[in-house]
């Protein structure tokens, strides 16, 4: 069977580096469009960064678009992201 692969998983299977800042010391961080965290070289804490919606929330051909270890490692990437969303939730509550 031949499969095409869409526009929207390109940055899945071809990963890019992107430049977020330390939300602690505002240090530019490298990090690649297919990770969720890094740790800053300057304060050493790890940033986690929202994992916004993605075409492989829906798409039924996500999997097969990308592969099963790709697919594996977002999800994961995503649970830690509402894992972290919801702590600093709750610390923003506590202060």
């Amino acid at each position: 069977m031949k499969f095409d692969f869409c526009p929207g998983s390109s940055r899945f299977r071809q990963p890019q580096p992107d430049i977020i800042k330390c939300p602690t010391c505002s240090e530019e961080l490298e990090i690649w469009t297919d990770e969720i965290q890094v740790t800053c070289p300057k304060c050493k804490k790890t940033v986690i960064r929202e994992a916004g919606a993605s075409c492989l929330d829906w798409c039924k051909y996500a999997k097969d678009c990308v592969g099963e270890e790709v697919y594996n490692k977002y999800l994961k990437n995503k649970a830690l992201s509402r894992q972290a969303k919801k702590i600093t939730k709750k610390t923003k509550k506590d202060v």
